[in-house]
């Protein structure tokens, strides 16, 4: 197993206010909205620098939503903040109809998604966004894993041409990617080469994995962890390569896991290699008010429930 380490420990919307930084220092046509979430969403920094380029909407995302859209037409890039409920489940129709049909270079930057938002429970938690975007014709998402990657991640969306769904998180993570790395879309990270079973992970439980990767090989068992990082356009051929090698899977998400990534990859599975599949993730209900660390243990979202889900899945697997 690959050892991974790191020196500490930041949150992954502050790796999204340092692209934002970045991506306004590369192109002048970025700009930044915000639902009355400045901080929240770490644009202190891209209103320092750019303030003419700031636009504050206030409670008000659809209208944001709308606003977004039209910067589009006259060339600019926008950025659109507030929490990842706040910028899917409460504006959907005008994400639909204003960027999605229309095909507007928007950005729609969500925070707090998941679970991990933690004490201001259900009602401010989503953990349906995935799939709301996912299933959105043209629509980019992207799910990143720490600081590092969430800067590279957003500079990577300013030069995408066509709308994006960017998702990350309130809590601090461990930093344990390249600094200097280079964000494709698209394209699966492979973290550590592997024979037995293959986990999928995407964003905060993709450090999960690894912790579940180090367990697993105290066991005798070789598991291959791939970081996917972009749940659409899904990197097909990563995961059939590693799948056709391993026989079986563990996908591992915050998420629902009706309609996220292990969705997805069930999907693919069913149309080109059916072999057996296990889940992490909250299983069909909403979250609740906690500490983000105690939800996730509760939830089974950490790297003792990879690892239960890898034995179960190598068990398929022989009786198969």
């Amino acid at each position: 197993m690959k050892k991974y380490t790191y020196t500490e420990s930041k949150d992954t919307r502050s790796g999204f206010g340092a692209g934002l930084l970045e991506a306004g220092k590369e192109d002048e046509n970025v700009v930044a909205l915000c639902a009355d979430l400045v901080g929240s969403l770490k644009m202190n920094d891209f209103i320092k620098a750019f303030p003419e380029r700031f636009f504050q909407i206030g409670i008000a995302e659809a209208n944001m939503m709308g606003i977004a859209a039209g910067l589009t037409i006259g060339g600019k890039i926008p950025f659109t903040g507030t929490f990842a409920n706040f910028s899917t489940g409460r504006v959907y129709d005008q994400i639909r109809q204003s960027i999605a049909y229309s095909d507007k270079n928007v950005k729609i930057a969500a925070s707090h998604a998941g679970l991990t938002l933690g004490e201001d429970g259900a009602t401010h938690q989503i953990l349906e966004d995935i799939g709301l975007m996912k299933m959105l014709p043209g629509m980019t998402v992207i799910n990143p894993c720490d600081y590092n990657q969430t800067k590279a991640a957003t500079l990577a969306a300013a030069r995408h041409k066509g709308p994006v769904y960017l998702r990350f998180g309130r809590p601090v993570v461990p930093v344990f990617t390249p600094e200097d790395q280079q964000f494709v879309i698209g394209e699966a990270v492979m973290l550590n080469p592997g024979t037995a079973v293959t986990i999928l992970a995407t964003g905060h439980l993709v450090w999960e994995a690894i912790l579940a990767g180090e367990e697993l090989e105290t066991l005798g068992i070789d598991a291959e962890i791939i970081n996917i990082h972009t749940i659409k356009p899904l990197d097909e051929r990563a995961i059939l390569t590693s799948i056709a090698k391993t026989g079986c899977v563990v996908t591992a998400e915050e998420h629902n896991r009706i309609g996220g990534l292990g969705d997805s990859v069930a999907q693919l599975l069913a149309k080109q290699m059916p072999c057996p599949q296990e889940y992490v993730a909250v299983d069909d209900s909403f979250g609740e008010s906690g500490p983000p660390s105690a939800l996730m243990d509760k939830y089974g979202l950490n790297a003792d429930a990879i690892v239960a889900a890898a034995l179960r899945v190598l068990k398929r697997k022989v009786a198969t």
